[in-house]
């Protein structure tokens, strides 16, 4: 276990960052995973990482409700909806070959971070005809902001479903597209978004974990998932405590130029 100490500073910057921008870390740590353990294979890589999410989901969940961000309505809605594109994401990366999953990861990062330079500050919140399948919500944080907003409760369980899917299959937690549908499609407020994406991250994490254990993956990164598991939880908690002191804008730009350059050298790594 002393080995794999180095690991926890690591998992400390993942989890305050992550948990800044609502992504769980998943999107850095798998990168981070690949140049680091360049042998090992796609499922003990999204295994550990999975693990992790779900630590670090979990802490940051826990920060995010003391502050009275989370929809829990919605965020349960959209969780059980993960579920069965989870599984079937934990089962079918067995069947991928390293090259082919360091390359799908990395067009996945860089179109993300397209999307987000080109549509941030275009999210449009001003909608006061409710239709079929839309749902109306409001919350209320602990500093007495007033969040009110309504979403098609059908795209956000269809579009949930395939990031179950994909978060699971790539082990990056689901955040980084989760995070923008919520924003730019559904129209949650950015810090309410981070926040339920969270809730949503937990369970979709726990269980592709969950499947890892059952067929014997996950046991070949227990230490290095405890290592940055210690950090996570404790960075998470810095994550969340930022996160009410930068602005919605910049968490969006923060996440795209990330997305971008960590997008980038995985691709990179699989040419």
């Amino acid at each position: 276990m002393i080995h794999y100490l180095w690991l926890i500073p690591l998992g400390f910057i993942i989890g305050a960052y992550g948990t800044l921008i609502g992504a769980g870390g998943g999107f850095v740590l798998v990168p981070a995973l690949l140049l680091l353990y360049p042998e090992e294979s796609p499922e003990i890589i999204t295994s550990i990482s999975l693990a992790v999410v779900f630590f670090n989901a979990l802490s940051g969940s826990w920060a995010y409700a003391r502050m009275k961000r989370i929809d829990y309505k919605s965020g349960l809605l959209f969780a059980v909806a993960t579920i069965p594109g989870a599984i079937l994401g934990a089962f079918s990366t067995t069947h991928i070959p390293r090259r082919f999953f360091d390359g799908t990861l990395g067009i996945l990062l860089i179109a993300a971070s397209i999307f987000l330079l080109l549509y941030t500050g275009n999210v449009k919140r001003k909608q006061s005809v409710i239709r079929k399948h839309d749902i109306k919500r409001s919350l209320v944080d602990s500093e007495g902001t007033t969040y009110s907003y309504i979403y098609n409760s059908k795209i956000g369980l269809g579009l949930s479903c395939i990031i179950g899917y994909l978060s699971s299959l790539l082990g990056i937690g689901g955040g980084i597209i989760h995070v923008p549908i919520l924003a730019h499609l559904l129209n949650f407020p950015i810090h309410i978004a981070t926040a339920t994406s969270h809730l949503v991250l937990a369970i979709m994490a726990l269980t592709g974990t969950i499947v890892h254990i059952l067929s014997g993956s996950f046991s070949h990164g227990i230490r290095r998932t405890i290592a940055l598991a210690i950090g996570v939880l404790i960075g998470a908690q810095l994550g969340a405590l930022l996160s009410s002191r930068v602005r919605g804008k910049w968490i969006i730009q923060g996440l795209a130029i990330a997305l971008g350059f960590v997008g980038v050298r995985v691709f990179i790594m699989a040419l």
